[in-house]
């Protein structure tokens, strides 16, 4: 197998164990800066990927991330912030990592090389499903079986990876590649390459969610307001939004249990709680949706 760019070694950071602590920083920080600009060359590829995964949702599908090591554990840390943020199930949107839920604590040796256990990990998926693949080099076995599997399965699937001669690159259907480089320290992926996946997979979750109607302009209509400061942001949300004061937005969120969107529509619309969860149902739960069609009423 060639090597994979991941393990080349940096020429620029050869001399680090030798560099004052604040020349390490800036010397890390230097190669980080790289980082923003592979990503954003890489934003036609990640707009098809949510685009495919934005046409699942619509369609009842879900999301599936796995990976292996760091990004495994990327994936899974994405996954888990989509509910609070968007109100969706947890089922919606979900992360799998090679050795299971002990490898999300502890290095689980030789998991990222278990071909037989991707294929069952990734038996979950059906042809409603995304696959996101992620891996830094490209290369895991444990991947290779997840893939394969979702072929099987008729699942649409995207890598997401720091390496374009990487296997999975070759083997999903469609393909994000951000090439940030040799790392600071040669082979530690959860450096540039982490980071690079963590936005991309910022990107995918979160464009994701706009396009199907979880957000309206850049406000996060449909968070749970679970503690003291996201309910104070639900206030400030539909105060500005339905532009009423906050005692008015307080009390409408009291009346429909904290559900932002409800709120807003109450205080547009003037209806009651169940009115207003009526009027959203019937254009499919977006309120720019609603909201249009009630300005071009009147």
């Amino acid at each position: 197998m060639t090597e994979a760019i991941t393990e080349y070694r940096n020429e620029n950071t050869k001399d680090i164990d030798l560099l004052s602590t604040i020349d390490m920083v800036r010397k890390m920080n230097e190669e980080d800066t790289i980082v923003a600009k592979v990503v954003g060359d890489e934003a036609p590829n990640i707009a098809v990927a949510i685009d495919i995964i934005a046409k699942a949702f619509l369609k009842g599908g879900r999301l599936f991330y796995f990976g292996a090591g760091t990004s495994g554990r990327l994936g899974i840390l994405d996954a888990s912030e989509c509910p609070p943020t968007f109100s969706v199930d947890s089922s919606m949107v979900q992360g799998r990592i090679a050795g299971g839920k002990d490898a999300m604590l502890y290095a689980v040796e030789g998991a990222e090389d278990n071909f037989e256990s991707g294929r069952e990990d990734a038996e979950i998926l059906t042809d409603k499903d995304v696959c996101v693949v992620i891996s830094a080099s490209g290369n895991p076995k444990y991947l290779l079986g997840v893939l394969e599997k979702a072929d099987e399965k008729g699942c649409a699937t995207i890598a997401v990876t720091c390496n374009s001669k990487g296997a999975i690159a070759t083997e999903a259907g469609h393909v994000i590649c951000a090439e940030v480089g040799p790392e600071v320290i040669a082979g530690s992926s959860r450096l540039k390459a982490g980071t690079a996946q963590k936005m991309i997979l910022n990107m995918l979750s979160t464009g994701s969610m706009i396009k199907i109607g979880k957000t309206y302009e850049n406000f996060m209509i449909d968070l749970k307001a679970v503690n003291e400061k996201l309910k104070d942001r639900a206030i400030r949300i539909v105060s500005q939004i339905a532009e009423v004061s906050h005692s008015d937005a307080l009390a409408s969120l009291l009346k429909c249990n904290w559900e932002i969107k409800t709120a807003i529509i109450m205080q547009k619309m003037k209806l009651d709680t169940d009115s207003a969860r009526l009027e959203l149902r019937k254009h499919g739960g977006v309120l720019r949706k609603l909201i249009k069609a009630e300005e071009t009423a009147v």
